[in-house]
C-alpha cells in the first residue's frame, strides 16, 4: 500500500481529524495524478473548479455533482485510487439494492472495511451490546455489503455468525410484477430458516431487517425463543415508525436492547442510533468520513433543525469519494453530536417515487 497519504486519513477510528484539515487532504489524494482513482483523475478534467486548491471545507463538497449514477457503468478497477499500488487489498465489490434501476456499485479496500467495522463495535459497546455471543443475521448476502458488516461484526464483536440468504431484489420484482402471495411465501421461508438456528444454536444478538422483524413478532412461539435468547437486536434496512419501536422495546422485546442503523451501499456504511434518542432513533454518522445533510429536495438547501427534508450522503476517506448523494430517504434534520460535521436524522422514511421510479421496500 502507498505510504503517499497525508496522515490525517490514516487516523485510528477513534480519532477524529480536523474537518479542513482532513478534506484538504483528501482532495490532494483523490485528485493528485499520482494517487487519485482513474474515474475522478478522468472527471476532474470536466469540473469548473479544481478540487485541490477550491475544495477547503466539509460545505465545499456542494461543489461537486452528483456522479452516484455513473457508478452504474464505471469499471470498478477505475474507482480504485492508484495510491494504494498495483495490488490493492480489496476486500468486496458491493452493489447497491437496485430499487431505483440497475445496481450501482463501489470497490471497498480492507482498510476501510476495518475502520468502519472498529467503529461500528464502539456503537455497539455504548448500546450494551454483549461481546462473545454468537449472531443471527437476516440481511441481504450476496453483492450487498451489509452482509459483509454483518460477517466482521459477528467475528470481531462477537463468537460466531450464522446467516439466512436474503435476497431483496427478487422481492421487490415480485411485488412489482403484482406477485404479493409470492413475496410473503418467500418472506415466511426466511423466518422458517431463522427459527431453525434460533431453535439449536446460542443466538445472543440478532440481526435483522424491520419488515422481518414484523414477521417474526406474528409467531408468538418464536417471540419468546428471542426474549429466552437474545440479548440484543440490531435493525436496518428499512424504516422502523416511532409507534412500533416503542411496542417492540416496551412491550414485546422488554429485556432486549434494541438498537438501529442506517446506511447505503454508496457510503460503504452506516449510521448508528444516538443513545437515549428515544424512539424516534436519531442516526449520527461517522463523520467526517460519512456525512449527511438534510435538504429540500427542490432547492438542494438545507431545510431547518427539526423539519423534513432528503437526505444527501457524503463518502470521504481514503478509500473512497463519493459527494453529493441524493438518496431515495426522508428524514427529519436533527443537529449533530458537538465536535462533528454535517446532519444528524430521525424518523428516517422513503419516498414515494425517486428517478422517476417507484420505490419498492420489500424486506429491505
Amino acid at each position: 500500500m502507498s505510504t503517499a497519504a497525508h496522515p490525517v486519513l490514516d487516523l485510528p477510528f477513534d480519532t477524529p481529524p480536523d474537518p479542513e484539515e482532513f478534506i484538504r487532504a483528501a482532495m490532494e489524494w483523490h485528485f493528485h495524478p499520482d494517487t487519485g482513482s482513474p474515474y475522478w483523475l478522468e472527471r476532474a478534467t470536466s469540473l469548473d473548479f479544481d478540487p485541490r486548491t477550491d475544495v477547503k471545507s466539509h460545505d465545499d463538497l456542494q461543489l461537486f455533482p452528483n456522479v452516484v449514477n455513473e457508478m452504474r457503468k464505471v469499471p470498478v478497477h477505475a474507482l480504485i485510487p492508484k495510491g494504494y499500488g498495483p495490488r490493492p487489498d480489496i476486500v468486496g465489490v458491493y452493489e447497491s439494492g437496485g430499487t431505483t434501476g440497475a445496481p450501482k456499485r463501489v470497490v471497498c479496500p480492507r482498510d476501510w472495511m476495518e475502520r468502519l467495522v472498529d467503529w461500528s463495535n464502539a456503537n455497539l459497546d455504548e448500546h450494551d451490546f454483549p461481546r462473545g455471543v454468537d449472531w443471527l443475521g437476516l440481511t441481504p448476502s450476496g453483492p450487498h455489503i451489509v452482509g459483509e458488516i454483518f460477517r466482521r461484526s459477528a467475528a470481531t464483536h462477537g463468537r460466531h455468525g450464522f446467516q439466512v440468504d436474503l435476497d431483496p431484489r427478487w422481492v421487490k420484482k415480485l411485488i412489482a410484477d403484482g406477485k404479493a402471495d409470492q413475496a410473503d411465501a418467500y418472506a415466511e421461508h426466511v423466518i422458517d430458516q431463522a427459527e431453525f438456528i434460533l431453535r439449536t444454536q446460542e443466538i445472543g444478538v440478532l440481526t435483522i431487517t424491520p419488515a422481518l422483524l414484523e414477521r417474526l413478532v406474528r409467531r408468538e412461539d418464536l417471540v419468546a425463543l428471542v426474549n429466552e435468547k437474545v440479548r440484543a437486536i440490531r435493525w436496518g434496512g428499512t424504516q422502523l415508525d416511532p409507534d412500533t419501536h416503542h411496542l417492540y422495546r416496551t412491550e414485546i422485546f422488554p429485556e432486549t436492547v434494541l438498537y438501529g442503523h442506517y446506511g447505503s451501499t454508496m457510503i460503504m456504511g452506516i449510521a448508528g442510533q444516538r443513545p437515549g434518542s428515544g424512539d424516534s432513533c436519531v442516526f449520527d454518522t461517522f463523520s467526517p468520513y460519512v456525512t449527511f445533510s438534510v435538504v429540500d429536495p427542490v432547492t438542494r438547501r438545507p431545510v431547518p433543525y427539526g423539519a423534513r427534508g432528503q437526505v444527501v450522503m457524503n463518502h470521504v476517506s481514503k478509500a473512497l469519494f463519493l459527494p453529493n448523494n441524493l438518496e431515495r430517504d426522508l428524514a427529519t434534520r436533527v443537529e449533530p453530536v458537538r465536535g462533528r460535521v454535517g446532519d444528524a436524522a430521525a424518523d428516517i422514511a422513503p419516498v414515494g417515487r425517486f428517478e422517476n421510479e417507484a420505490v419498492i421496500e420489500g424486506v429491505y
